[in-house]
């Protein structure tokens, strides 16, 4: 839906929108229309534009790396086998640099969690505009086609490094050294409930930060975008483009930071003290 079509509070609101399917009111199972509809829905809808790209682009990273594996050559290798090798030689740079346990998952994880929030990330640099128009002429009300401007996303990937600090911690530590590095640190014995609060705090702010990091930062992002898409043509041209060179820092910073985090979190799951 162009921006001639709607208000700008409107066409805020349509971009802002996930194609959401659920269960409404009488108890039917559809698509939502309307946002009176989402809000029958409740918690339990399902993003439906959120799991088809985010999908869509980790098969689309799982295919290309696997087809470079598959014809990797000890010759002199072609752009894509070189540019595949550049990714993996800086990921495993900084999995070193990181992590000091051994642990066969840890490189292979930040590659994959590294390459995939970028082309997640990467969709927010397509014209706002373009997908969603072509989704509207086909019956799809709305669609968003950036899967880390959705918490959903962002919330799915730290839950899931946070069951692996779980894991790991409990795993290397046991149960009980576990326990003890929650109720013994940083005050000793005699204030257990106190370190116990502190600790657990500490433990819960990790994934909920990895979170809202990356939800944060590709959603204003996004809210930019959208913005200059409601300024007459000539603006848009002029300050898309500066806007878009500088996302491409953006994209690429925040999929950094939480690959780094990722080893590092794991990193201290992995240390006994």
């Amino acid at each position: 839906m162009s921006s001639e079509a709607l208000t700008s509070s409107e066409y805020i609101k349509h971009h802002l929108t996930n194609l959401t399917f659920g269960r409404l009111d009488d108890g039917s199972f559809a698509f939502a229309k309307t946002h009176e509809q989402i809000k029958e829905m409740g918690f339990w809808a399902i993003h439906v534009d959120t799991l088809f790209f985010s999908i869509l682009l980790g098969l689309i990273f799982i295919n290309v790396f696997h087809r470079v594996a598959d014809k990797a050559t000890s010759g002199v290798p072609g752009p894509l086998q070189n540019f595949v090798e550049m990714v993996v030689e800086f990921v495993d740079t900084n999995v070193r640099g990181s992590f000091s346990g051994k642990n066969d998952l840890i490189a292979p994880l930040a590659l994959t969690v590294f390459s995939w929030v970028i082309l997640m990330n990467a969709m927010d640099l397509v014209p706002v505009d373009y997908i969603p128009q072509l989704a509207h002429l086909v019956g799809i009300p709305y669609l968003k086609i950036v899967p880390t401007t959705d918490p959903n996303t962002t919330f799915g990937l730290a839950i899931g490094v946070f069951l692996l600090i779980l894991y790991y911690s409990i795993k290397i530590k046991g149960v009980g050294g576990f326990i003890g590095e929650l109720t013994l640190q940083p005050f000793g014995k005699m204030a257990i409930p106190v370190n116990l609060f502190l600790e657990l705090v500490n433990l819960i702010a990790k994934p909920i930060s990895l979170a809202l990091r990356l939800f944060g930062n590709m959603y204003a992002g996004e809210m930019i975008f959208i913005l200059i898409a409601l300024l007459p043509l000539y603006l848009q041209w002029t300050l898309s483009l500066p806007w878009a060179i500088f996302h491409i820092l953006i994209v690429l910073l925040q999929a950094f930071i939480f690959m780094v985090l990722t080893i590092v979190y794991l990193e201290m799951a992995h240390s006994e003290h």
